[in-house]
């Protein structure tokens, strides 16, 4: 039985709210998510580092006054945040944001913390997930499973305590990678997990490996990244860098296969995502009202079965990776 599915396909993720690489301000802002809500999106994901602060006080002033037992909220936990006086104007890719710096911390006590500060910036009484953010090799280095250690021992024994008191109803890891989420299963009972960037169109290396695995044990994986940070769409980025050459062709592959069955691309990256059991939910961020709207209309877009069969004829899927039906 599958411990926790948020509600629908698709979720709103935050961090192009908390004005990741390009700065919005707080009425654009708001548009995007009273757009993805008018579009019928109720899970909306979030994170203290999303703008140092930004990302959650936007997002919990667009969701006041809506009914709570209408939408999902997840947030994160392992890093918190500290006042400073003079910040950069750009830090880790967030242009401006709040005046605070993130800080580690994994143990169980910053869980509490985090969770009770996360709630006081999102003016809510209730976080449904948390995540642990960021406990994985791209972001530590060889250094990762001390921290990730430290995090099962710490801030995992939190969460789960949390939700056996009804103060969260889930919670998991939030990652870019695979290794992390697999160690998770072994070390502890997570519920869930938010996977950026490792179930798509161009990357499927958690197809062999944790989707199975999430399937058995009845955990949910909601993707984060579905477009790969930009590639799928249009774009010149593939996880927050300058895509390869490779990559462009095998993106402009792709295009041209949707092409030809009269797809747009977009639909295709969002919908391949949730073509396995497994995945309970594609959260695609939103830079403005339009982009919320193209998002809702795209994971609802007609795609003839006959697109799925050739990407597979022509090698640019795993001939074993489920297709939407």
């Amino acid at each position: 039985m599958t411990h926790y599915r948020p509600p629908g396909p698709l979720g709103l993720g935050g961090a192009s709210i908390g004005n990741l690489f390009q700065a919005m301000d707080d009425d654009q802002a708001r548009a995007a998510l009273d757009a993805a809500w008018d579009s019928g999106v109720r899970h909306f994901d979030t994170a203290p580092y999303y703008g140092f602060g930004l990302s959650e006080c936007r997002m919990g002033a667009a969701l006041s006054g809506r009914p709570r037992d209408q939408y999902v909220l997840s947030t994160k936990v392992g890093r918190l945040l500290e006042p400073v006086e003079a910040p950069a104007h750009e830090r880790s890719g967030f242009v401006g944001g709040m005046a605070n710096a993130a800080v580690f911390d994994y143990s169980a006590d910053g869980a509490w913390r985090s969770v009770e500060a996360s709630l006081a910036r999102l003016g809510t009484g209730r976080i449904d997930i948390a995540y642990i953010h960021d406990a994985a090799e791209d972001t530590h280095g060889p250094a990762w499973r001390d921290r990730f250690s430290e995090a099962m021992s710490g801030a995992a024994v939190a969460l789960t305590r949390m939700r056996e008191e009804g103060l969260i109803r889930a919670w998991g890891l939030g990652v870019n990678g695979v290794a992390a989420c697999l160690a998770a299963l072994d070390a502890a009972d997570p519920d869930v997990f938010l996977l950026a960037g490792r179930y798509t169109l161009l990357d499927t290396s958690a197809l062999d490996t944790l989707l199975p695995r999430c399937a058995d044990r009845g955990v949910s994986v909601v993707l984060g990244g579905p477009y790969n940070s930009g590639l799928l769409a249009a774009g010149g980025t593939y996880d927050y860098m300058p895509a390869s050459q490779a990559l462009v062709t095998r993106r402009d592959a792709l295009a041209a296969c949707c092409k030809a069955h009269g797809v747009d691309l977009r639909a295709a990256a969002l919908q391949f995502c949730l073509g396995h059991p497994a995945v309970a939910a594609v959260i695609p961020g939103a830079r403005s009202a339009m982009e919320a709207r193209d998002n809702a209309a795209l994971v609802r877009a007609s795609i003839p079965a006959a697109l799925w069969s050739d990407m597979r004829e022509r090698r640019l899927i795993p001939q074993d990776a489920p297709v939407p039906r």
